[in-house]
């Protein structure tokens, strides 16, 4: 066992947290049975730009984790791209996340929330897919009538129709999405040794080193990096010793997907958070498992190098956390 960790439960535990309500409040996009939403602006003349789309994102008051141009790395790494532009965008609203936090911790699954930001060049459209209502209630297990998720999600709509002038959301029929009762998200819960909170701090800075230092040399990518617990702490809230959330990606899971499903980018990167409480002494972490890609996009489970890829990386991961903190 290692000098640092002990493991407590193992990967994908239930979120055990209050069912979500039957029925959903209107929000645009979102309560419609669908976990994604894609929202599609005519752009022929080439007038909306990710720059434009981030200015429009942060003057609603989202902080931009991350705007990453995927063709940089997919041109050489693959030799060819399929979209003019296809980025993955990360953001999110502090003063939404503080709001759920202090009773739904599950809200890091998605702090930041992930979206792709990509290009129709034969329609001559932008587009942008995010979750929906339903599915930002279904993989937190928040509750879809709280009034600060739904605020959260009509936050988010209303940069949308910043960002897209003119624009509206798809109308899309997928058949084999996940029901509510169903997180799909992978958690740990361990405990890190130290007798004092900086003690703790430091075995938390210990694992995320040795986190990155095992994933990077396997081709996972770390875009973005929030110390969500400053945020907490600047609005008052101080429940928490530490609340981190990292963004996590692969090219080779990303890739071959996003050419017949560029909406994936919803759930790309993975948000994986690690946190504890002042008067726990559990440290509690968790990511959106890749089943999430498969139920919301109906993804042809049937490609079996492709689902390879997604079930590799989860696989990956899990037993990386597990070598560390074993």
């Amino acid at each position: 066992m290692k000098r640092i960790f002990t493991l407590l439960a193992a990967a994908f535990a239930a979120m055990l947290l209050t069912a979500c309500s039957a029925t959903a409040p209107s929000v645009a996009g979102g309560n419609d049975g669908q976990d994604i939403r894609i929202f599609t602006t005519d752009n022929a003349e080439g007038a909306i730009t990710t720059a434009t789309i981030e200015s429009a994102f942060s003057k609603a008051g989202f902080i931009i984790d991350g705007n990453n141009n995927m063709n940089a790395p997919f041109k050489p790494r693959f030799g060819k791209t399929f979209y003019e532009t296809y980025h993955l965008f990360t953001v999110h609203s502090p003063k939404h996340v503080v709001a759920l936090v202090k009773d739904y911790p599950s809200i890091g699954l998605l702090s930041p929330l992930s979206m792709s930001i990509y290009s129709n060049d034969e329609k001559k459209t932008m587009n942008i897919s995010s979750l929906t209502l339903r599915g930002m209630s279904r993989i937190t297990q928040i509750p879809m009538d709280n009034p600060d998720l739904i605020s959260y999600a009509k936050f988010l709509e209303e940069a949308l129709e910043k960002a897209l002038p003119g624009g509206k959301f798809q109308k899309l029929d997928y058949t084999n999405v996940a029901d509510m009762s169903q997180s799909l998200a992978t958690t740990f819960e361990v405990k890190f040794e130290g007798d004092t909170p900086e003690e703790r701090l430091d075995a938390k800075d210990d694992f995320e080193a040795e986190f990155e230092g095992e994933l990077e040399p396997i081709g996972f990518l770390f875009p973005g990096f929030v110390d969500l617990n400053s945020e907490f702490s600047e609005a008052g809230y101080k429940a928490f010793e530490f609340y981190d959330t990292y963004s996590i990606c692969k090219l080779d899971v990303i890739y071959p997907i996003h050419q017949k499903h560029p909406e994936v980018g919803a759930f790309a990167p993975c948000t994986f958070h690690i946190y504890k409480y002042k008067t726990d002494p559990k440290v509690y972490m968790g990511f959106p498992s890749v089943d999430n890609w498969i139920t919301a996009t109906d993804l042809d489970i049937e490609d079996k190098k492709t689902f390879g890829t997604l079930i590799e990386a989860q696989k990956l991961i899990e037993d990386i956390v597990k070598e560390i903190t074993e």
